[in-house]
């Protein structure tokens, strides 16, 4: 069966800008639904029973429903790939994949969240001590990338493309990536090798806008 997809999506989230460049590495078409979240469209009764969190990204699959964009990813590489490259079936390196998009989770992107959402609440970024830790997961990502071309393994993964999401949110608020030798290598490299790169950074510039209106408010008040 032709897979019939439709995608809840916002673009400028670094979640969903994942799922569309691994569905592209997999060759399947997302028919995208972008919600205006400001406006609350993920809250309507309809949204909400195809994903009681009401979150997004949220992928319907021939009726089946999936959310958490990690999760839609390793779903669409194990159902749609010709092959086991983006997800290994081989335990140890599916292991390592899985570490690295659970480290992508709860550190490098959490650390993003609790850095610089607060401009979306409050107007101000986070603490001094939030900024460490950003600081701190790019060491660890610089760590993991010592000799390594591709965050885990010899080639490109599903893990590749959630960090590349991510990290490039951080690169959209101008955040130094240059200062961690091996993340810039990678990151150069993941640019050219990731498909859906282009509609990944095309995807990041609104809420780059955003951003920086934010971060100048700052720097006037």
């Amino acid at each position: 069966t032709i897979p019939n997809m439709d995608f809840y999506c916002s673009l400028a989230s670094s979640g969903c800008r994942s799922v569309i460049m691994t569905a592209k590495a997999v060759g399947v078409e997302l028919n995208k639904k972008v919600l205006n979240l400001s406006e609350g469209e993920q809250l309507k009764p309809e949204f909400v029973k195809l994903n009681p969190q009401h979150t997004i990204p949220t992928l319907v699959d021939n009726g089946f429903s999936i959310w958490e964009s990690r999760a839609i990813a390793v779903y669409l590489a194990e159902k749609y790939c010709k092959d086991d490259t983006l997800f290994p079936k081989d335990p140890k390196k599916q292991a390592l994949v899985n570490q690295r998009l659970y480290f992508d989770m709860g550190t490098l992107y959490d650390a993003f969240i609790k850095y610089y959402y607060p401009l979306f609440r409050t107007g101000k970024t986070g603490t001094p001590e939030d900024y460490k830790k950003i600081e701190a997961a790019f060491g660890f990502l610089d760590t993991f990338l010592e000799g390594q071309n591709y965050v885990a393994g010899d080639h490109l993964t599903v893990a590749d493309i959630a960090i590349v999401a991510t990290v490039s949110t951080f690169d959209a608020v101008e955040f130094d990536i240059t200062k961690y030798a091996n993340v810039n290598r990678w990151y150069q490299n993941a640019k050219l090798v990731t498909p859906g790169w282009d509609e990944n950074w095309e995807g990041l510039q609104n809420f780059k806008k955003m951003i920086q209106e934010r971060l100048a408010n700052l720097k006037n008040n």
